[in-house]
């Protein structure tokens, strides 16, 4: 399992570990795990072009020492110094050392300090002369900062730490830009600058890096969307900090997995394996319904109770579901419920299903029909399954501020209505109401973007609730096994929901032989 903390997390166990340490060790130990990683993407050393972006801090000190030990083995490095008064001190004079040049970037401001210079007797036209040239000088300056970009087959983004809040300043952010139009690599120090590595967000300009080395552990930003698309591949340098045992985010992987999906043994039937009840579909919409239940059937359960309109529909194409037309409450006793995909306008089915007292997933329309304080007043686990539209309706905020700030939206949801949410999206996330470690899915393809895959998630999820996994473990484990179906069924090329449902066997049998 992959886990990510909090920066105040981050920043304490540094501070205990330093404290053990001799002086700059930490940091010497951090820049031999990034410049292994940058020689490992260059390939040859000796020869190559290495520009650092360099900003004031510790983290610009990491890029200064790695580009220092890039210099000793033959690079030319070039190191543009963003805040010069303030660049590790300790860092550069080792970079220089090792023969690498620096370039300096002074912002251009109208400062107190200039009208104090100027004598009283000057003019106003001497004043503008002195700033025009300083201009012009600074001017020649980004010029050879942007040309080294151009020229180099490496760039360091040392800009901003992981305490950094809020995009980069118009001088980083130009630089940035030239960058990412440029055909060098970008490898960013710890996280990208620019991106809030508590909550992934991006509020402004950023570094979009090819690879991130991150120390210690990874961040959360690293792992949830907007951030996690600039973070491009993440490597992690063990550093040696002492973490506790609850991170802020946790990132299942095959191993977590397989120990979570049921077994079923010898005195198994399909009643102790778990009956799973489907009430979705409509008139309009009867494929939501064979979707779903496509899904439960894979999903571990021993039997799929269907109820809904779409029966004929249903058995035509799954003749071993148990098909009932008498309404949720007189279906026969199931161990979970899956209710809302393609039900329309029926709220007399949200309705029953959320009065029952088992394990409830809602998703798609009955996100919509059901009552707030229904589902806050249940007792047995739900599981709410929005996707970004649906979440912002919930929560009663524009769409773009939940895909803005994900990880904030799914920890909003899960608190108002007292469930456990799995946001689905560039990234799914799956948070409990109780405020512990968030789950992040780390399986999918942008090809699940397609009509009825969540209609599919959600028979999948149902079906390891009724198996007898609680919410945070079906969601998680559904979202995973559904991402890496997608990943089977599309492999490079367009996919249909029906072809993920088809594809999930293949995914589980992935995860369970290893």
């Amino acid at each position: 399992m992959r886990t990510a903390y909090s920066v105040e997390t981050v920043r304490a166990a540094e501070r205990e570990l330093m404290a053990r340490l001799p002086e700059g060790a930490l940091m010497q130990r951090a820049a031999a795990g990034l410049a292994a990683a940058c020689a490992d993407l260059l390939g040859r050393v000796y020869g190559r072009r290495v520009v650092l972006l360099v900003g004031s801090g510790d983290n610009g000190g990491d890029a200064l020492y790695a580009g220092a030990r890039l210099a000793r083995r033959g690079a030319g490095v070039t190191a543009v110094l963003l805040a010069p008064e303030r660049a590790h001190a300790a860092g550069l004079a080792a970079l220089r050392r090792a023969g690498g040049r620096t370039v300096e970037i002074t912002e251009i401001t109208e400062s107190a300090q200039t009208v104090e210079t100027a004598e009283i007797t000057e003019s106003a036209q001497t004043v503008e002369t002195v700033e025009t040239a300083n201009a012009a000088e600074t001017g020649k300056t980004f010029e050879t900062a942007e040309h080294a970009i151009r020229d180099a087959d490496l760039l360091l983004d040392g800009i901003v730490g992981i305490g950094g809040k809020g995009g980069l300043r118009p001088d980083a952010a130009r630089l940035a830009a030239v960058a990412d139009s440029a055909r060098c690599a970008v490898v960013a120090v710890d996280l990208p600058s620019g991106v809030d590595a508590d909550t992934g967000e991006v509020r402004g300009a950023a570094v979009r890096a090819d690879l991130t080395v991150t120390f210690g552990t990874h961040k959360p930003g690293l792992l949830v969307d907007p951030a996690r698309e600039y973070a491009g591949s993440v490597r992690l340098v063990d550093i040696g900090l002492d973490l506790p045992a609850q991170p802020v985010l946790e990132a299942l992987q095959h191993a977590d997995v397989r120990r979570l999906l049921p077994v079923p043994s010898g005195e198994s039937d399909k009643y102790r394996r778990g009956v799973v009840g489907i009430a979705a579909g409509s008139a309009r919409y009867p494929g939501a319904a064979v979707l779903a239940v496509a899904g439960a059937l894979r999903g571990g359960a021993g039997a799929v109770r269907y109820v809904g309109p779409a029966g004929d529909a249903v058995l035509a194409r799954f003749p071993e579901t148990l098909v009932s037309d008498r309404g949720p409450q007189q279906a026969g006793r199931v161990q979970a419920w899956v209710v809302g995909p393609g039900a329309g306008d029926d709220a007399s089915a949200v309705g029953e299903v959320l009065a029952s007292d088992v394990p409830v997933l809602v998703d798609a329309d009955g996100l919509r029909l059901a009552d707030r304080d229904a589902v806050r007043a249940r007792t047995a686990p739900t599981l709410m399954t929005p996707h970004a539209g649906e979440a912002a309706a919930l929560l009663g905020v524009p769409r773009e501020e939940v895909e803005g700030a994900r990880l904030a939206s799914a920890r909003e949801l899960a608190a108002r209505y007292d469930a456990t949410v799995l946001l689905k999206g560039s990234t799914t996330l799956v948070a409990d109401p109780g405020g512990g470690a968030v789950r992040v899915n780390p399986t999918g393809t942008a090809w699940l973007a397609t009509a009825g895959s969540g209609d599919v998630l959600s028979g999948l999820a149902g079906s390891l609730l009724a198996s007898g996994l609680g919410a945070l473990d079906a969601g998680s484990a559904a979202a995973y096994l559904h991402g890496l179906a997608g990943r089977f069924a599309a492999d490079g090329a367009p996919v249909g929901a029906h072809d993920v449902a088809e594809a999930v066997p293949e995914a589980w049998r992935d995860v369970t032989e290893g």
